[in-house]
């Protein structure tokens, strides 16, 4: 759908909280906010108040696809051009919640957006020391200074002779 110009368009909150419904797994919310959600967020067809009330919920899948929902602002493979703003806010919301799923998606959010403004990402891990979960820090620090999130992964691809 996200690829479908006429599809995605025809997304509004109404849609998106019905299709974003009973989301309860890892794959189901990070398809639903990389393809759906965010993109439709990013294109302006739903306020950022929807995003905001999902990243304040109880339930913690809608809080992870509040976070996700801004790998489309900033991931250029999937159509973002970067929007920090918007992105720091959902991190902003966020940025005490220590559920594991939701841990993961703020370094996945703020890796995201150290490509396209690193500066900012820096800021703000600064300006909120001491509130991130250690896996954020460690995650987004090393995705800054090295490029990437977990260096000690790095495959070997040299051919022996």
């Amino acid at each position: 759908m996200c690829h479908h110009h006429a599809a995605l368009s025809s997304l509004g909150e109404k849609e998106l909280e019905l299709f974003g419904q009973g989301n309860d797994s890892w794959d189901d919310v990070d398809t639903f906010a990389c393809y759906l959600a965010g993109p439709a967020w990013r294109q302006h067809q739903v306020p950022d108040e929807l995003i905001h009330h999902w990243a304040r919920s109880n339930d913690r899948w809608w809080r992870r696809t509040a976070l996700v929902c801004t790998v489309a602002l900033n991931n250029k493979a999937r159509g973002g051009s970067g929007d920090t703003a918007r992105t720091l806010e959902v991190c902003r919301i966020l940025i005490k919640d220590r559920d594991d799923m939701v841990v993961k998606a703020m370094s996945w959010a703020l890796r995201e957006l150290s490509r396209r403004d690193p500066q900012a990402v820096r800021a703000f891990l600064l300006e909120h020391e001491g509130m991130f979960a250690p896996r954020v820090v460690r995650e987004v620090n090393t995705k800054l200074t090295t490029g990437l999130k977990n260096p000690h992964r790095k495959v070997d691809i040299s051919l022996s002779e």
